[in-house]
């Protein structure tokens, strides 16, 4: 029996065998149903085989962390059970074949249901529509009415021949008479609250918000390469082109992807590149032209373990330092590091506008785990949007890069009024030409540094969330802060706050009171070498001394992290 007020639910098995769309549905159709639902996946680098999971949670209440227990498995295949073995126990309900269940683990510690998914499937049309078999029993198991299922799938498949619309019908069917047989058995409960605010709501995954953002900051050019798991920006921008004016470009690699763009920033569009820790290596000349140039540029780097391809499918913070020294050269620049949809949405908005004013590259900060979860969030208010341009008609006097305070030069486009839109990649004068004047190399220096001041006034602070005059303060950044978040919920410290980064870089001075307020810090970091605590030491001086680290290319889990921190705290 199942009684709580979050389900935990994991289909596993190989790439090709459907996970993912099944993934998909069941996020959708929860939430239509009446629950919140997150969910997430962790997938090898192959097209089929291996041995893929995708977890979701199912709950009454808001939930966007990843839990490691498992209260409903299913396996669709021999590896499945093996490779998710250390989060079962013998709470956990398994729905499968005998056949393809480890013979040496059935009935040790766990509750196993005999269902014939594949001759189910094979019934309703052939063994590609197990999945479907698997959403009818899950969605039949919580009680979901089926005509809401049959909708949505008629919805995902509209494009589909109309026999194939039948069988996948014909397969959830089957999936709800094994649910019914089941029921009596298995007894699923799970306290809904069924409120319009829910189906009005959106579900979203990180990749997704990262590129409305991008819509809602003015993109209106794309260059990239496809790279895991930043493609999925790509795609959609692509996917959605026509309707937003977006010119989506798949360059021939990620050295031309980032000259487009800068060219296009040049020509007066407002553009972006989408890439991953490989690619954006490559990129890494273009970041320096784009200083030269004092270009805007607005980057969206998707990170995943390193060096070299690493773990390509896997989740890490591991490039933070990688964004903010990368190029040759000193200067400006601006990291932003968000966690949740809401802040992806938001700052990747703010890139494009911040990226505008002050001439400079921006980086949107995020990682695997985060760029394939999926949230039901409220729709975005767009009420406080607004793009803005900060471009200016030029004279016969223009001075490409005039001297100024703020170090924040006129900014002109080709065709744009009288004057001559000169940029170069080597150090210029007052005008773009070439110089090789050493007062006035030392002149641009300065001009380009001085920008960090109002950087800095404008940096966002952190939010702190939890008591006021707390003694112990858990530190995080990008996504890491949902699953923090909830394990600091279930800790209920009442001297523990939480204090979360979603600007990296620059900080503002006023983050170190907030640090030196606490007697004990602790910092919780995807990496292995505390990368965001040597950023807040160099800037601030301040050591943090408790540092909790995981980069094995797997997100924290909720449990791991109540362990963790309350060794700590």
């Amino acid at each position: 029996m199942i009684k709580r007020e979050d389900i935990s639910l994991v289909l596993c098995g190989p790439a090709g065998q459907g996970i993912k769309t099944a993934e998909e549905i069941m996020v959708s159709v929860f939430r239509k149903a009446g629950f919140n639902v997150f969910a997430t996946k962790e997938y090898m680098s192959r097209i089929r085989g291996g041995s893929n999971s995708t977890s979701l949670r199912v709950s009454s209440k808001p939930i966007r962390a990843f839990v490691s227990r498992i209260d409903i498995l299913v396996p669709l295949d021999r590896q499945a059970l093996e490779h998710v073995e250390s989060r079962v126990n013998q709470n956990t309900i398994i729905i499968g074949e005998k056949n393809i269940v480890n013979n040496k683990n059935e009935n040790q510690h766990y509750q196993f249901h005999d269902v014939a998914l594949t001759k189910l499937a094979k019934e309703a049309g052939g063994k590609i529509y197990s999945n479907m078999i698997v959403i009818g029993i899950i969605t039949g198991l919580l009680n979901i009415e089926r005509s809401l299922v049959h909708t949505y799938v008629k919805q995902k498949f509209s494009k589909k021949e109309e026999d194939i619309i039948r069988k996948n019908i014909k397969a959830i069917n089957k999936g709800f008479d094994v649910s019914a047989d089941l029921a009596s058995d298995l007894n699923v409960d799970i306290k809904r609250k069924k409120t319009e605010q829910i189906k009005d709501e959106i579900i979203v995954n990180g990749g997704e918000v990262v590129s409305m953002g991008a819509v809602a900051g003015g993109c209106n050019f794309i260059a990239s390469y496809p790279m895991t798991p930043s493609t999925s920006v790509l795609t959609f921008l692509a996917q959605h082109g026509k309707k937003f004016n977006i010119i989506a470009e798949q360059a021939e690699d990620e050295i031309s992807a980032i000259n487009m763009v800068l060219g296009g920033w040049y020509a007066g569009a407002r553009g972006m590149v989408t890439t991953s820790g490989g690619g954006f290596a490559l990129m890494v000349e273009g970041l320096s032209l784009s200083a030269m140039l004092e270009s805007p540029l607005v980057i969206h780097l998707a990170q995943r373990p390193g060096p070299a391809t690493g773990l390509p499918t896997r989740t890490e913070q591991g490039d933070l330092l990688f964004a903010l020294h990368a190029g040759h050269g000193e200067f400006p620049r601006i990291i932003f590091t968000p966690g949740t949809p809401e802040d992806a949405f938001y700052l990747t908005q703010k890139s494009f506008n911040l990226a505008d004013k002050y001439q400079i590259p921006v980086f949107v900060l995020t990682d695997q785990y985060f760029i394939d979860s999926y949230y039901n969030i409220p729709k975005f208010d767009l009420s406080g949007i607004k793009n803005e341009q900060h471009i200016v008609k030029t004279d016969k006097h223009y001075q490409r890069y005039k001297l100024t305070d703020s170090g924040i030069s006129p900014r002109g486009i080709p065709g744009y009024g009288r004057g001559l839109v000169a940029v170069d990649s080597d150090e210029h004068d007052y005008e773009g030409h070439i110089t090789e004047d050493l007062d006035i190399r030392s002149q641009m220096v300065d001009k380009r540094l001085r920008k960090m001041k109002n950087l800095r006034k404008e940096a966002l602070l952190p939010e702190k969330i939890g008591p006021d005059n707390s003694s112990t303060l858990v530190i995080c950044w990008g996504s890491t802060i949902n699953i923090v978040r909830e394990a600091l919920e279930h800790i209920n410290s009442v001297n523990t706050a939480l204090l979360y980064f979603k600007q990296a870089f620059p900080l503002p001075e006023r983050a170190a009171d907030l640090l030196k307020q606490a007697k004990k810090l602790i910092i919780v970091e995807n990496n292995a070498t505390a990368q965001f605590a040597q950023i807040l030491k160099y800037q601030f001086g301040v050591e943090i001394p408790n540092k909790i680290l995981k980069y094995n290319g797997l997100s924290f889990s909720v449990e791991e992290l109540v362990s963790k921190l309350k060794k700590v705290i």
